[in-house]
C-alpha cells in the first residue's frame, strides 16, 4: 500500500469523501486517477473530466506512486 502522507499534492480529512485521499483542494479521490488510467483514459482526459485537478498534481501523484513501488521492492 502506498503511504500518501508524504505527498504534498494530496490530503485526507475523515469528514470528507469518507476519509479517502483526495487531490489537495478538491474532493477528487486519488483512486479515481488510477481507476481512469486502468480504463485507458489519458492523463489529459482525466484533468479535463476533473477540472479542479491540475496536470502538476497528477504528475506528482504518479511520481510518488512510482517511487513508493520502488521502495517497496
Amino acid at each position: 500500500m502506498i503511504d500518501w502522507s508524504s505527498c504534498l499534492d494530496v490530503e485526507r480529512d475523515p469528514d470528507r469523501v469518507s476519509g479517502a485521499w483526495v487531490f489537495r483542494g478538491t474532493r477528487v479521490p486519488v483512486a479515481a486517477l488510477f481507476e481512469n488510467l486502468e480504463e485507458d483514459a489519458s492523463v489529459h482526459q482525466f484533468i479535463e473530466w476533473f477540472p479542479g485537478v491540475s496536470l502538476s498534481q497528477v504528475r506528482h501523484v504518479l511520481e510518488h506512486a512510482a517511487r513508493s513501488t520502488l521502495l517497496a521492492a
